[in-house]
């Protein structure tokens, strides 16, 4: 079975702009999972990077993400 790399230790960051870019690295992330093809995933780029809905569904998945982070630093308080 092939050893992935430990990427994500933790959710925890030192306050909001750390955990707002490990949100955009998490929805990076997960587009990457779920098409591992890098080829593709190129040719895919420019479909969505030139659609107002596929930017909005982009920007949705970071909030949900950065809303996950926020609550795991109990809102940086």
């Amino acid at each position: 079975m092939e050893q992935k790399e430990l990427w994500l230790a933790s959710l925890i960051t030192a306050n909001p702009q750390e955990g707002y870019e490990l949100a955009i690295k998490l929805s990076r992330m997960g587009v990457k999972s779920t098409q591992p093809d890098m080829e593709v995933l190129k040719r895919l780029r420019k479909d969505y990077a030139n659609s107002a809905n596929g930017l909005t569904a982009a920007s949705h998945v970071i909030a949900v993400n950065f809303q996950t982070i926020s609550a795991a630093n109990n809102y940086w308080r």
